[in-house]
């Protein structure tokens, strides 16, 4: 169990969306550092994401919250009211996409952090990623994340998508240079996404997870 369970759990859940209303969608932008690539990545998904009519998405990114990597069970006054601002929108997405880049063949801490201070929010949802860097293309990140989230009880779909190289793939407006490939491949893990979020969400009406 989460030693941070009793914390998000004590925010309220929303109630279940109607079964034929799309899928909320929490992109989570999981890198902080200064100068990061994240933002650029993220504009382009949120762009793949407005082309779709089953999918709605809302912004989570790290940047914007204050999380120590210290967890407690008593959090500060400062920490509770950054939960306040982030536990919401995780306990109201049907599904995630996760945007991570690869930091020493892992994935930020700020994403760490934000994952570990939440349990029940990513319970029976799916979770698909976008990983971006070098010659791996953040790879390796997104496979130590699916440990992680299996943990949690979430579903990680198989397909991402992965820039190599990721600063020479946009031009200076933001575009992908060549954007054939990350499209297709954008909306094969977003189908996929819709088909978990939808099935689970279904399936958690008719029977709560756990019960």
């Amino acid at each position: 169990m989460n030693p941070t369970a009793d914390v998000s759990a004590s925010l309220a859940a929303p109630a279940p969306a109607p079964a034929s209303s799309p899928l909320k969608v929490a992109v989570i932008i999981g890198s902080n550092r200064e100068g990061r690539f994240g933002p650029v990545v993220a504009d382009w998904l949120l762009d793949r994401l407005r082309e779709r009519d089953d999918l709605t998405a809302e912004v989570v990114d790290t940047a914007d919250a204050g999380l120590p990597t210290a967890l407690s069970y008593s959090p500060t006054p400062e920490v509770t009211a950054e939960l306040a601002k982030i536990t919401p929108k995780l306990a109201a997405a049907d599904a995630f996409v996760v945007l991570t880049p690869e930091y020493n063949h892992s994935f930020p801490a700020s994403l760490k952090a934000l994952i570990d201070w939440h349990y029940e929010e990513w319970r029976a949802k799916p979770v698909g990623f976008v990983s971006y860097g070098g010659v791996s293309g953040g790879l390796r990140a997104v496979e130590q994340l699916r440990q992680v989230f299996a943990e949690l009880h979430a579903v990680t779909v198989r397909d991402t998508v992965s820039f190599h190289n990721a600063g020479a793939s946009f031009d200076d407006e933001g575009h992908h240079r060549d954007p054939a490939a990350p499209n297709a491949a954008a909306k094969v893990m977003l189908d996929q996404l819709g088909w978990w979020g939808s099935a689970l969400r279904e399936a958690k009406t008719a029977r709560p997870y756990g019960s």
